[in-house]
């Protein structure tokens, strides 16, 4: 099938072929019409799905046709309420794109930074806002936002709003928002909480389900290697090398392991950087952008930014740390494999990780392919157990081997 083919308006239409999108992903064949409509819809799909354009687009239709003939100030008819700053970023993004010719208009706002600056592009009036909802609700508090005029409201990553505590945020947005309006709820998973949501913020849906959250794109191929815990910064720079990747995003469990992996990294001649939640906005988005570009090769995150980074051709995902939450590692890998183009998701797993990765097959239902043969791989010896070496004998060769390892350790 082709966008033509979706009764989508010629402003639309050549934003998009300038775009160089010509065939609709399942989930925008199954949406756009939907909500074009006028039907309010409960979508589950996984993120790299084409999930952005199946609303935007539609949403852009409908408010250039019943803009057409209307002069005047610009009143919020459209609001995306996304969990974070990366994911609100490119959203806004993805309109500007789509509606260049459209005329409509739409800004950005979000946490972390200055309000000034936002609060200045609001006054001049704007047809769609995007949205995290702590700074829409503290704006809508000081009387600078107001959602009067608001025709349609769109709930994003509905799961990660509950995982990352903003659940009751979204509460009080959608209880001072106008009962009559049209609702898009998108969520890859559905727990009972957002299920809960649904039920009451919908009316009369129609559901639609593409790439449930147990099952991954088929174009990605997964590895993983076991390993020690301390040998994954030798892996991941052998593997750097080998697979002459140029451009990659790793995954660690912390912040401050995310931090000192682009340090290391860098001392090795790779050029990387750290993208998590105790960065400021400024320092997030030049990492971005330097990515994109292909300033950086390597890319290293937090599972906070896991569904904010949309970058194409990203060919490889490395999970340094494996998830303990197996939906997780599904979010993780979906950054590669966007939209149809295939990918490649390889994972490390010491002893302490072997919990995880049985919980990741669970969820998947089926097996990750193990890489059997590489420089770190765990050596299973059968001699027999003996008796322990007195001290005095065993401890010196021991100090010196510990003294002549040179292997980086990069801590969790």
């Amino acid at each position: 099938m082709l966008f033509e083919q979706l009764d989508i308006i010629e402003p639309i239409l050549k934003a998009l072929k300038s775009e160089g999108y010509t065939n609709p992903t399942p989930i925008q064949e199954q949406t756009i019409p939907i909500i074009l409509n006028g039907n309010d819809l409960l979508g589950c799909a996984q993120t790299g799905t084409g999930k952005t354009a199946a609303f935007a687009v539609p949403i852009l239709q409908m408010l250039h046709q019943k803009k057409q003939n209307k002069t005047g100030y610009h009143h919020i008819s459209a609001l995306v309420l996304t969990p974070t700053r990366e994911l609100a970023v490119q959203i806004h993004d993805s309109f500007t794109a789509y509606g260049k010719y459209t005329g409509i208009r739409q800004e950005v706002i979000f946490g972390g930074v200055s309000q000034h600056q936002q609060t200045l592009a609001l006054r001049n009036g704007t047809d769609i806002l995007i949205a995290t909802p702590g700074r829409l609700l503290d704006l809508m508090n000081q009387g600078q936002i107001y959602l009067d005029h608001l025709e349609m409201f769109v709930l994003d990553e509905a799961d990660r709003m509950l995982d990352m505590g903003f659940i009751n945020d979204v509460k009080k947005v959608i209880s001072r928002l106008p009962q009559q309006k049209q609702t898009l709820l998108f969520s890859a998973t559905m727990p009972e909480q957002i299920s809960s949501l649904a039920n009451r913020l919908l009316y009369k849906p129609v559901k639609v389900e593409v790439t449930p959250v147990s099952s991954t794109a088929e174009q990605i191929d997964q590895a993983v290697y076991f390993l020690n815990k301390q040998d994954k910064f030798s892996l991941l720079l052998h593997l750097l090398n080998e697979q002459k990747v140029s451009r990659t995003l790793v995954f660690t469990k912390t912040k401050h392991g995310a931090d000192r992996l682009s340090r290391e990294l860098n001392k090795q001649s790779w050029r990387a950087d750290a993208i998590h939640g105790n960065k400021t906005q400024n320092a997030r988005q030049r990492a971005l952008e330097d990515f994109k570009r292909g300033k950086l090769k390597v890319l290293v995150a937090t599972d906070i930014a896991a569904r904010g980074i949309d970058v194409e051709n990203l060919t490889h995902v490395i999970n340094f740390d494996l998830p303990n939450v197996p939906e997780t590692y599904v979010h993780r890998i979906g950054r590669t494999g966007r939209a149809g183009a295939a990918g490649i998701a390889i994972s490390f797993c010491d002893r302490e990780e072997r919990a995880y990765l049985n919980d990741i097959k669970k969820l998947l239902g089926q097996s990750i392919p193990v890489v059997e043969e590489h420089p770190y791989k765990i050596i299973r010896t059968s001699t027999p157990l003996q008796s322990p070496a007195p001290r005095n004998i065993a401890s010196k060769p021991m100090m010196q081997i510990k003294k002549e390892r040179k292997e980086i350790f990069i801590g969790a």
